[in-house]
């Protein structure tokens, strides 16, 4: 059993396809043509990092109470945490790439660690 996608709300797909491929680094698993259920257009988005199992869902907020939440997903607090091998190597890249990072790295009992906001202004932490 694995947890296989969860859902990010954004405001414009490519912008948040463009964050998570080309700053992040993650791959494009699917851009599909779909529609809600009363018929409106959407796309079916989901971006992985490369060999992760759970990827993410870009979904693009189509309602008053779904733009509410864009960027505050979980409620001010991190809610996204990206593990990767080489921490400075990752750091260097994302920051290289306008990534805006709200804190330094630092080091915790668990590893290095700085956050970052995504395309939206939810939080991450980046871990090493």
């Amino acid at each position: 059993m694995h947890i296989d996608l969860v859902t990010i709300v954004v405001d414009d797909y490519g912008t948040a396809i463009t964050f998570f491929v080309d700053a992040l680094g993650f791959d494009l698993v699917e851009d599909s043509p779909s529609l809600t259920n009363d018929g409106r257009p959407k796309r079916w988005v989901v971006v992985r990092p490369p060999g992760g199992r759970t990827g993410i869902l870009l979904a693009r907020a189509d309602s008053d109470r779904q733009r509410a939440v864009v960027g505050d997903q979980a409620a001010g607090r991190v809610g996204f945490f990206l593990r990767v091998d080489d921490f400075a190597g990752a750091y260097r890249r994302m920051a290289a790439a306008g990534v805006e990072f709200v804190t330094v790295p630092r080091t915790e009992p668990y590893g290095r660690v700085a956050v970052f906001l995504d395309v939206a202004g939810n939080r991450w932490d980046l871990l090493g």
